[in-house]
């Protein structure tokens, strides 16, 4: 089977079925599973899939995809840009981390800072940095949704808006090529307005998969972030608008 054949037929099953193996793919195909990998890979780099552990989801413009697929998306990139942001947080500052899985992958980069005060409204980033001695970990009240560990809603949003930190830093599920952050749940969304109303300054840390991905609602705008932590831009068009912006990108 060609390559053109292979790709319309994985993107038949995974519309089917919404998530696609590469071991059953390669044994319906006949092929290797080197070769479904190279399928996947390009199928995702195109927008047309999202690779997770073992194979890949169909992505959707109004539904996330789970929280442990999450985590297994584009892992190394993520630890990438969690140790780069890692190096531009000082000892002895003060944070708001939201909910998302490269704030997650932060938070495990953070473990060997000093003083640190964290402010989240994500059990995950609690329970990663809540035996690092010395920092102070503040868990916003507000309603548990048990899919990721975030704590959404206007009680998690009204806790968070009685502080004043140094740093905010948001994830995101999408970002548009026009510099918009974007995310799934309206709730959450309040809750990272508030983040970012509350801090002196905000940094943003986002692979590049997720300039192909959609999602309905916005946070924000990449125009009202001081620093941007990423492994890549993906056009000409957004970087000049980062310059204008004065978004400081640092790339992973």
């Amino acid at each position: 089977m060609q390559t053109e054949a292979r790709h319309t037929e994985i993107l038949a099953r995974a519309r089917d079925k919404g998530k696609v193996s590469a071991t059953s793919l390669a044994t319906h195909m006949g092929v290797a599973v080197q070769t479904i990998r190279r399928d996947l890979r390009q199928l995702s780099d195109a927008g047309l899939l999202e690779r997770v552990h073992g194979g890949a989801v169909l992505p959707s413009g109004t539904r996330n995809i789970g929280y442990d697929d999450r985590r297994a998306l584009n892992r190394d990139a993520k630890a990438r840009i969690a140790a780069k942001a890692a190096l531009l947080i000082p000892d002895n500052a003060s944070l708001f981390l939201n909910i998302g899985t490269t704030t997650e992958a932060l938070a495990r980069a953070l473990r060997n800072h000093r003083n640190l005060k964290v402010v989240t409204n994500n059990l995950n980033v609690a329970m990663t940095l809540a035996d690092v001695r010395g920092c102070e970990i503040v868990v916003a009240g507000g309603v548990l949704r048990p899919s990721d560990g975030g704590l959404v809603g206007d009680l998690a949003a009204i806790a968070i808006s009685r502080f004043k930190v140094d740093i905010a830093v948001i994830g995101a599920s999408a970002i548009d090529l026009d510099g918009d952050l974007l995310d799934f749940d309206p709730e959450e969304i309040r809750v990272s307005q508030a983040i970012i109303t509350a801090a002196r300054k905000t940094m943003v840390i986002a692979d590049k998969a997720k300039f192909t991905r959609k999602a309905p609602v916005k946070i924000g705008s990449l125009a009202h972030v001081e620093d941007f932590i990423t492994d890549g831009i993906p056009s000409e068009r957004l970087a000049n608008a980062l310059a204008d912006w004065q978004t400081k990108v640092h790339l992973a």
